[in-house]
């Protein structure tokens, strides 16, 4: 009997919770991943994308992916509420950035806020998962032609990692969010935040 509440216990309460940041400027599919994260990681059905209206503030979502709890922040990314963004970046274990890959004209707004959020201070060696999103529309680029012209080698040394998704099928959005997971766990910044937090070990 002991054994099998003790078996409760630790699933119950060690499992890591880890804030990610979902951030991009506005219409590039944040929301929509936000949805699309809830439905493929848990039983909670996503609102569909016709229901979705561009967000003000902050968008809350929760999931857990094996012995993680990712509790996720979706920011609004209209040019007035990008201020707001650096509020939560000290707290951040790792980012998540969306850009709208069907949209070239908006490519060099998106690049712009990218290099802005990077150089902040607050957000130092936080992993970062670039999604070229919406790749479920013909005229999309790859994430590799996404990569050649952010050309973020040049800007900072961090992990970090391209991929193609669609937030509206679902196309590769658990191997992006499973790399995101593996990386958070053994990042120097997890390390930093825990102890920060008083609290040691990758079940703690």
């Amino acid at each position: 009997m002991f054994s099998l509440f003790y078996g409760l216990w630790k699933y119950m309460f060690s499992k890591t919770e880890l804030h990610v940041l979902i951030l991009g400027i506005d219409k590039a599919g944040k929301t929509t991943l936000l949805e699309k994260l809830k439905s493929v990681y848990s039983n909670l059905e996503g609102l569909p994308p016709d229901r979705i209206v561009p967000t003000v503030g902050l968008n809350i979502g929760r999931i857990e992916v094996e012995n993680s709890k990712l509790l996720f922040w979706d920011l609004g990314g209209q040019p007035g509420l990008r201020p707001i963004w650096e509020k939560y970046y000290e707290e951040a274990h790792a980012l998540i950035y969306v850009i709208d890959a069907a949209c070239p004209s908006r490519f060099e707004d998106a690049k712009s806020e990218l290099e802005k959020v990077l150089r902040h201070d607050d957000l130092q060696g936080a992993p970062l998962l670039i999604l070229a999103n919406k790749q479920d529309l013909p005229d999309s680029v790859s994430a590799d032609e996404l990569d050649r012209y952010l050309d973020l080698k040049k800007l900072d040394e961090r992990i970090y990692m391209f991929e193609a998704v669609s937030a509206y099928d679902g196309m590769g959005i658990k191997e992006s969010v499973d790399w995101l997971v593996e990386v958070m766990e053994r990042s120097k910044r997890t390390e930093m935040l825990r102890a920060r937090a008083g609290v040691t070990g990758p079940g703690a």
